[in-house]
């Protein structure tokens, strides 16, 4: 049996992709028919779960297989059309194995408010995740919103679809799962500390380049690494003109003390120049001069 074969017909692969689809369900992240998953099985060969399945009661044959273009090359239901979504990762990053996509609520809710996820919080956040962009939003289901990640593909392994959901990917179904959970459950924390009313604390400059020495022992990668002088906190795939000229006030924003320590954006594929965005110069030096002169009185 050659390996095409035995790869799409492998049925513990069939089985993981029904278990994450369980812990998926069970976990909330996808209502009804919501999400797919995704596991590159060769070279141009990839099972998929189908459309219109309820990911928690999937059993392996309902699963299908396509190739790198999305042509269905097996299963006997039909492929889901998100999973262009999941082949445009794969093939521009050849080390992910695994994709998958769900509507987690907490991590939706900062999708759907367009709020960037802050950095320096939370060290777990810090080493295994570090920034988390948001892709603008497109119409779901074609090449053209598989693309709007494209630009972050470089920087992550987890990204936020604007006014969707999550995708995360990594080397196997269970990295790409834990990426969703770690996430939804950081901004379920965010959004918990918000209701306390207070301004929570931000780690500082020491603590924070700690925790990058530590990742960088662990083995993981990270955009900050590669340039000097690099902002490390300050969220740089969500400078103000990366919203399409509608920027909105930041409810995680930094107190004006923290800028004391951040310096350039991190990487192209999370500085708005590089990707397309325009910067709304002239209200960034608004809102500068506002916030000064506050401070001044």
């Amino acid at each position: 049996m050659s390996n095409w074969n035995s790869g799409i017909h492998d049925r513990k692969l069939k089985e993981q992709i029904c278990e994450i689809g369980q812990r998926v369900y069970n976990k909330g992240f996808a209502a009804a028919n919501d999400g797919n998953i995704s596991i590159r099985v060769g070279e141009n060969e990839v099972l998929c779960s189908p459309t219109m399945i309820c990911k928690g009661f999937m059993q392996p044959d309902d699963i299908c297989a396509v190739d790198l273009d999305g042509n269905q090359i097996a299963g006997k239901r039909k492929r889901t059309s998100e999973v262009l979504l999941h082949l445009t990762i794969m093939k521009h990053r050849p080390d992910v194995k695994a994709v998958v996509h769900c509507h987690p609520p907490h991590a939706t809710a900062f999708a759907i408010a367009n709020e960037p996820i802050p950095q320096c919080v939370l060290p777990e956040i810090e080493v295994f995740m570090g920034e988390i962009p948001i892709a603008p939003y497109e119409t779901p289901g074609g090449q053209e919103f598989a693309d709007t990640v494209i630009p972050f593909l470089d920087s992550t392994n987890t990204i936020i679809l604007k006014n969707h959901g999550t995708v995360s990917f990594g080397k196997d179904l269970q990295e790409a799962y834990w990426k969703t959970e770690i996430l939804d459950a950081y901004c379920r924390i965010l959004l918990l500390s918000k209701q306390l009313g207070v301004q929570f604390d931000y780690l500082n400059e020491q603590e924070s380049r700690e925790l990058l020495d530590l990742k960088k022992k662990l083995g993981f990668d990270d955009p900050r690494f590669h340039k000097e002088d690099c902002d490390l906190c300050g969220n740089s795939a969500f400078r103000d003109g990366y919203q399409e000229n509608m920027p909105r006030p930041r409810a995680f924003a930094p107190p004006p003390s923290f800028p004391s320590y951040l310096g350039e954006p991190c990487g192209d594929a999370c500085d708005p120049a590089k990707n397309g965005a325009t910067a709304n110069d002239d209200l960034v030096q608004a809102i500068t001069d506002k916030v000064m002169a506050a401070l001044g009185s």
